[in-house]
């Protein structure tokens, strides 16, 4: 094989039939659990700062600022199991799994 029959550019992202990998639910599932990645970093980071603080004042912003991160795990794993989902239904399109 002289890879002449791989696809260049854009169409490098789809198998035969068209099917786009990573799909469009799968792509909408991992930007919002970027997101919320990105989210968790801020929050943890300021928390930090907060708890090495000591100061007294503080302790409702950090009880707020861990209700927010116990959210965003739950957001992260209702995106999680959307991706699990769209990622399996890829995998049936392409014929890699039954259903």
């Amino acid at each position: 094989m002289d890879g002449s029959d791989i696809s260049k550019g854009t169409d490098s992202l789809r198998c035969q039939g068209k099917v786009e990998v990573p799909t469009e639910k799968e792509r909408e599932a991992l930007a919002a659990m970027k997101s919320i990645k990105e989210s968790v970093r801020a929050l943890k980071k300021r928390l930090t700062a907060l708890k090495a603080s000591g100061r007294d004042e503080t302790t409702g912003e950090i009880l707020e600022l861990e209700k927010e991160l116990a959210h965003l795990k739950v957001d992260w794993d209702k995106w999680e199991q959307k991706r699990q989902k769209a990622a399996k239904e890829r995998m049936i399109l392409l014929g890699h799994e039954g259903n």
